[in-house]
C-alpha cells in the first residue's frame, strides 16, 4: 500500500560528526540525548562494533528493513482503526435509518447518547496505555486483539437496545473497551520508527478513520436494506454485522500485528539489529531506555505538569470538537439537501475520501520537510474556511447544495492532517518509553473531551442552519492554530536556550543517570519543531 512513498524514505540517522553540529543532528532526527562523547559519535549509547555496524548498514538495506516492517504493521493497525472508527460513528447512519423513533429518543437524547462514549473513552486511555505498557510491552497485539474483540461484542449488542437507558448503557462500555486502541497504536508506532519516519506511519492508519465515514455510509446504505429481516430494523442490523466482523478481526489480530523486532522471524538478523539499534539512538541508549520504560509516580507527575501537553490538547480540540460533530451530523446535513436517506448515506463517502488522501500527503510532506507545525496550521485554516462558507449558506440548505456539498469536502481536507500532525510532534518530543507512553494516552484522553463538546454543537432545533455548530467550529480551530503557532515560538525559544550550554557544562552538572530520567526536560534534549 505504501511500497512507493516507504522506499523513499530518507534515514534519520546518517552523518558522522554530531559533536560540532548538533542542529544538524537534530534535522536527521536523532534524538539529542546521552549524545556522543569525544571521540565517537554513539560512544555512551553503544558499543563499538555496533556503532561501526549501524553507519555501515547501506541505506538500500534500511529502507527495505522498515518497508518490512510496514506491510506488517500499519495496514493492520489501519484495519483496526477503520474498524474502532466505524463502530463509533455508526450511531449517526442509525439514527436516519430510523433508531430515534423505534426506541424513543427525544430532545437532545441523541446528542447525550453521542456524547457519552467520549466520558469512559477519556477515563479509561491512561489506565490502557499503563496496562499495554507494564504488562504488554513485548506483545503487544495480544493486548490490541483482546481489546478489539470486546468492543466488537458491545457493539453487537447495540442492536439489541430498546431504549434510551440501554443504548446510554452500550455506548459507555463501548468507550471503555475502545479506550486502548488509539492510544497504544501509537505507542507501537513510536517503538517502531524514529522520529522522522512516525508521522507518515501515523497518518497512514490513521486515514482510515476517513475511509472508515465512508465505509461506514456504504454499509449502512446495503445493510439496512435487511429491514425486518429476523424481526428486526434495518439500524439493528447495521450494529449487529459491523460488530460480529470486529470480533473476527479482533480474533486475528494476535496472529497478524508485528509485536517488536525481537519477535519478528519476518526480519533478518541485520535488520533486526539495524532496527533496535535505531531507536537506542531515538531513545538514549539501552542503559537509558530500561530505565525510563519503568511506569511510576515519577512519570505521571512529569506528563501531567508537561505545558506542551496542554497546548497539544488545544491543537487536539481543533479537530475533535468539529470533527466529531461532524460524523455524528454529516448524514442528517446531507439528508436536509433534499435527498433520500439511502442517498444521504452514500453521499457521505466523497467527503471522506477527501479527508484520506489529505491525511496521508500532509503527512508525507511533514516527514519530508521534518517540520510539524505548517502541516498543522495549514489544515486548521482550511476548517475554518470551509465552515465560513458553510455558516451563510446553510439555512437555504436545500437550494445551495453544490457550493455547501463542497465545502462539506474541503473541511474533511482540514479535519484528518491535524491529529497525526500533533500525535507525532507530542510522540518526537516525549523522552522515555514511559512517559512517551502515558504522554499520548493523556493528550488522546484530553483531546477526547472535544468529542463530548462536539456532541453537542448541532442542536436539532437550530437545523439546517446549525449556528451554534459551525460558529464553535470556526473557533476551535482557529484557537488551535494559534496554539500551534505559539508551540513553535517556545519550543525554538528553549532549543535556543539549550544550544549556549555546552556539554562539558552539563555533565558537570548531571549524571547520565539524572539525565535520562530528565527525558525531554534534558539541557541534551531538543525539541522537534
Amino acid at each position: 500500500m505504501a511500497d512507493n512513498i516507504m522506499r523513499r524514505d530518507s534515514d534519520s540517522q546518517n552523518g558522522k560528526d554530531i559533536n560540532n553540529d548538533i542542529m544538524m543532528k537534530q534535522e536527521r532526527g536523532d534524538h539529542l540525548n546521552y549524545a556522543a562523547g569525544e571521540t565517537r559519535m554513539y560512544e555512551d549509547l553503544m558499543s563499538k562494533e555496533d556503532e561501526e555496524f549501524y553507519h555501515a548498514y547501506p541505506q538500500a538495506a534500511r529502507d527495505k528493513a522498515y518497508f518490512k516492517v510496514d506491510i506488517r504493521l500499519v495496514p493492520m493497525l489501519a484495519l483496526l482503526y477503520l474498524f474502532s472508527f466505524m463502530d463509533r460513528a455508526n450511531i449517526g447512519n442509525a439514527k436516519i435509518e430510523g433508531m430515534n423513533a423505534d426506541i424513543g429518543l427525544t430532545g437532545v437524547q441523541y446528542n447525550i447518547v453521542s456524547s457519552i462514549f467520549f466520558v469512559t473513552y477519556v477515563i479509561f486511555e491512561i489506565p490502557a496505555n499503563s496496562i499495554l505498557q507494564k504488562y504488554f510491552s513485548h506483545r503487544p497485539s495480544l493486548w490490541i486483539g483482546i481489546i478489539t474483540m470486546a468492543w466488537g461484542v458491545v457493539m453487537t449488542f447495540h442492536g439489541v437496545v430498546q431504549n434510551f437507558a440501554g443504548l446510554m448503557s452500550a455506548r459507555l462500555v463501548l468507550g471503555m473497551a475502545e479506550a486502548g486502541f488509539y492510544p497504544g497504536a501509537l505507542l507501537i508506532c513510536a517503538k517502531w520508527y524514529p522520529r522522522f519516519r512516525l508521522q507518515k506511519r501515523v497518518a497512514l492508519f490513521y486515514m482510515s478513520s476517513a475511509f472508515a465515514g465512508a465505509l461506514s455510509g456504504l454499509l449502512a446504505f446495503a445493510i439496512a436494506k435487511m429491514d425486518g429481516v429476523g424481526g428486526y430494523e434495518g439500524w439493528r442490523w447495521i450494529f449487529i454485522i459491523e460488530g460480529i466482523a470486529t470480533v473476527v478481526v479482533g480474533v486475528v489480530t494476535p496472529f497478524v500485528l508485528a509485536d517488536s523486532p525481537a519477535r519478528s522471524k519476518w526480519l533478518s538478523d541485520d535488520e533486526r539489529r539495524f532496527i533496535e539499534l535505531a531507536m537506542v539512538v531515538q531513545d538514549g541508549s539501552k542503559k537509558n531506555t530500561a530505565l525510563t520504560s519503568k511506569v511510576t509516580s515519577s512519570v505521571f507527575k512529569q506528563v501531567f505538569t508537561d505545558w506542551q501537553l496542554y497546548v497539544q490538547g488545544i491543537i487536539y480540540w481543533s479537530n475533535t470538537v468539529p470533527n466529531n460533530a461532524f460524523k455524528f451530523t454529516l448524514p442528517t446535513i446531507i439528508k436536509q439537501m433534499g435527498y433520500t436517506s439511502a442517498k444521504a448515506q452514500l453521499m457521505t463517502i466523497p467527503v471522506y475520501c477527501f479527508g484520506a488522501i489529505s491525511a496521508f500527503g500532509t503527512a508525507w510532506f511533514a516527514d519530508r520537510y521534518k517540520r510539524r507545525m505548517p502541516f498543522i496550521v495549514g489544515p486548521q485554516l482550511v476548517v475554518v474556511l470551509a465552515y465560513a462558507i458553510l455558516f451563510p449558506l446553510a439555512p437555504n440548505i436545500s437550494n445551495r447544495i453544490a457550493p455547501c456539498y463542497v465545502a462539506l469536502c474541503i473541511a474533511c481536507l482540514g479535519f484528518y492532517p491535524i491529529n497525526p500532525g500533533g500525535q507525532a510532534w507530542t510522540a518526537n518530543n516525549l523522552a522515555g518509553p514511559a512517559k512517551r507512553g502515558i504522554g499520548l494516552a493523556f493528550l488522546t484522553s484530553m483531546g477526547n473531551i472535544g468529542g463530548v463538546v462536539g456532541s453537542y454543537i448541532f442542536i436539532e432545533k437550530e437545523a439546517p442552519a446549525y449556528p451554534t455548530g459551525y460558529g464553535a467550529s470556526i473557533a476551535f480551530a482557529g484557537l488551535g492554530a494559534i496554539a500551534a503557532l505559539g508551540l513553535e515560538f517556545a519550543l525554538i525559544r528553549i532549543n535556543r536556550n539549550r544550544d549556549k550550554i555546552t556539554r562539558e557544562e552539563i555533565m558537570a552538572k548531571y549524571t547520565e543517570e539524572e539525565l535520562a530520567l530528565l527525558g525531554d526536560r534534558s539541557p541534551l534534549f531538543r525539541y522537534t519543531l
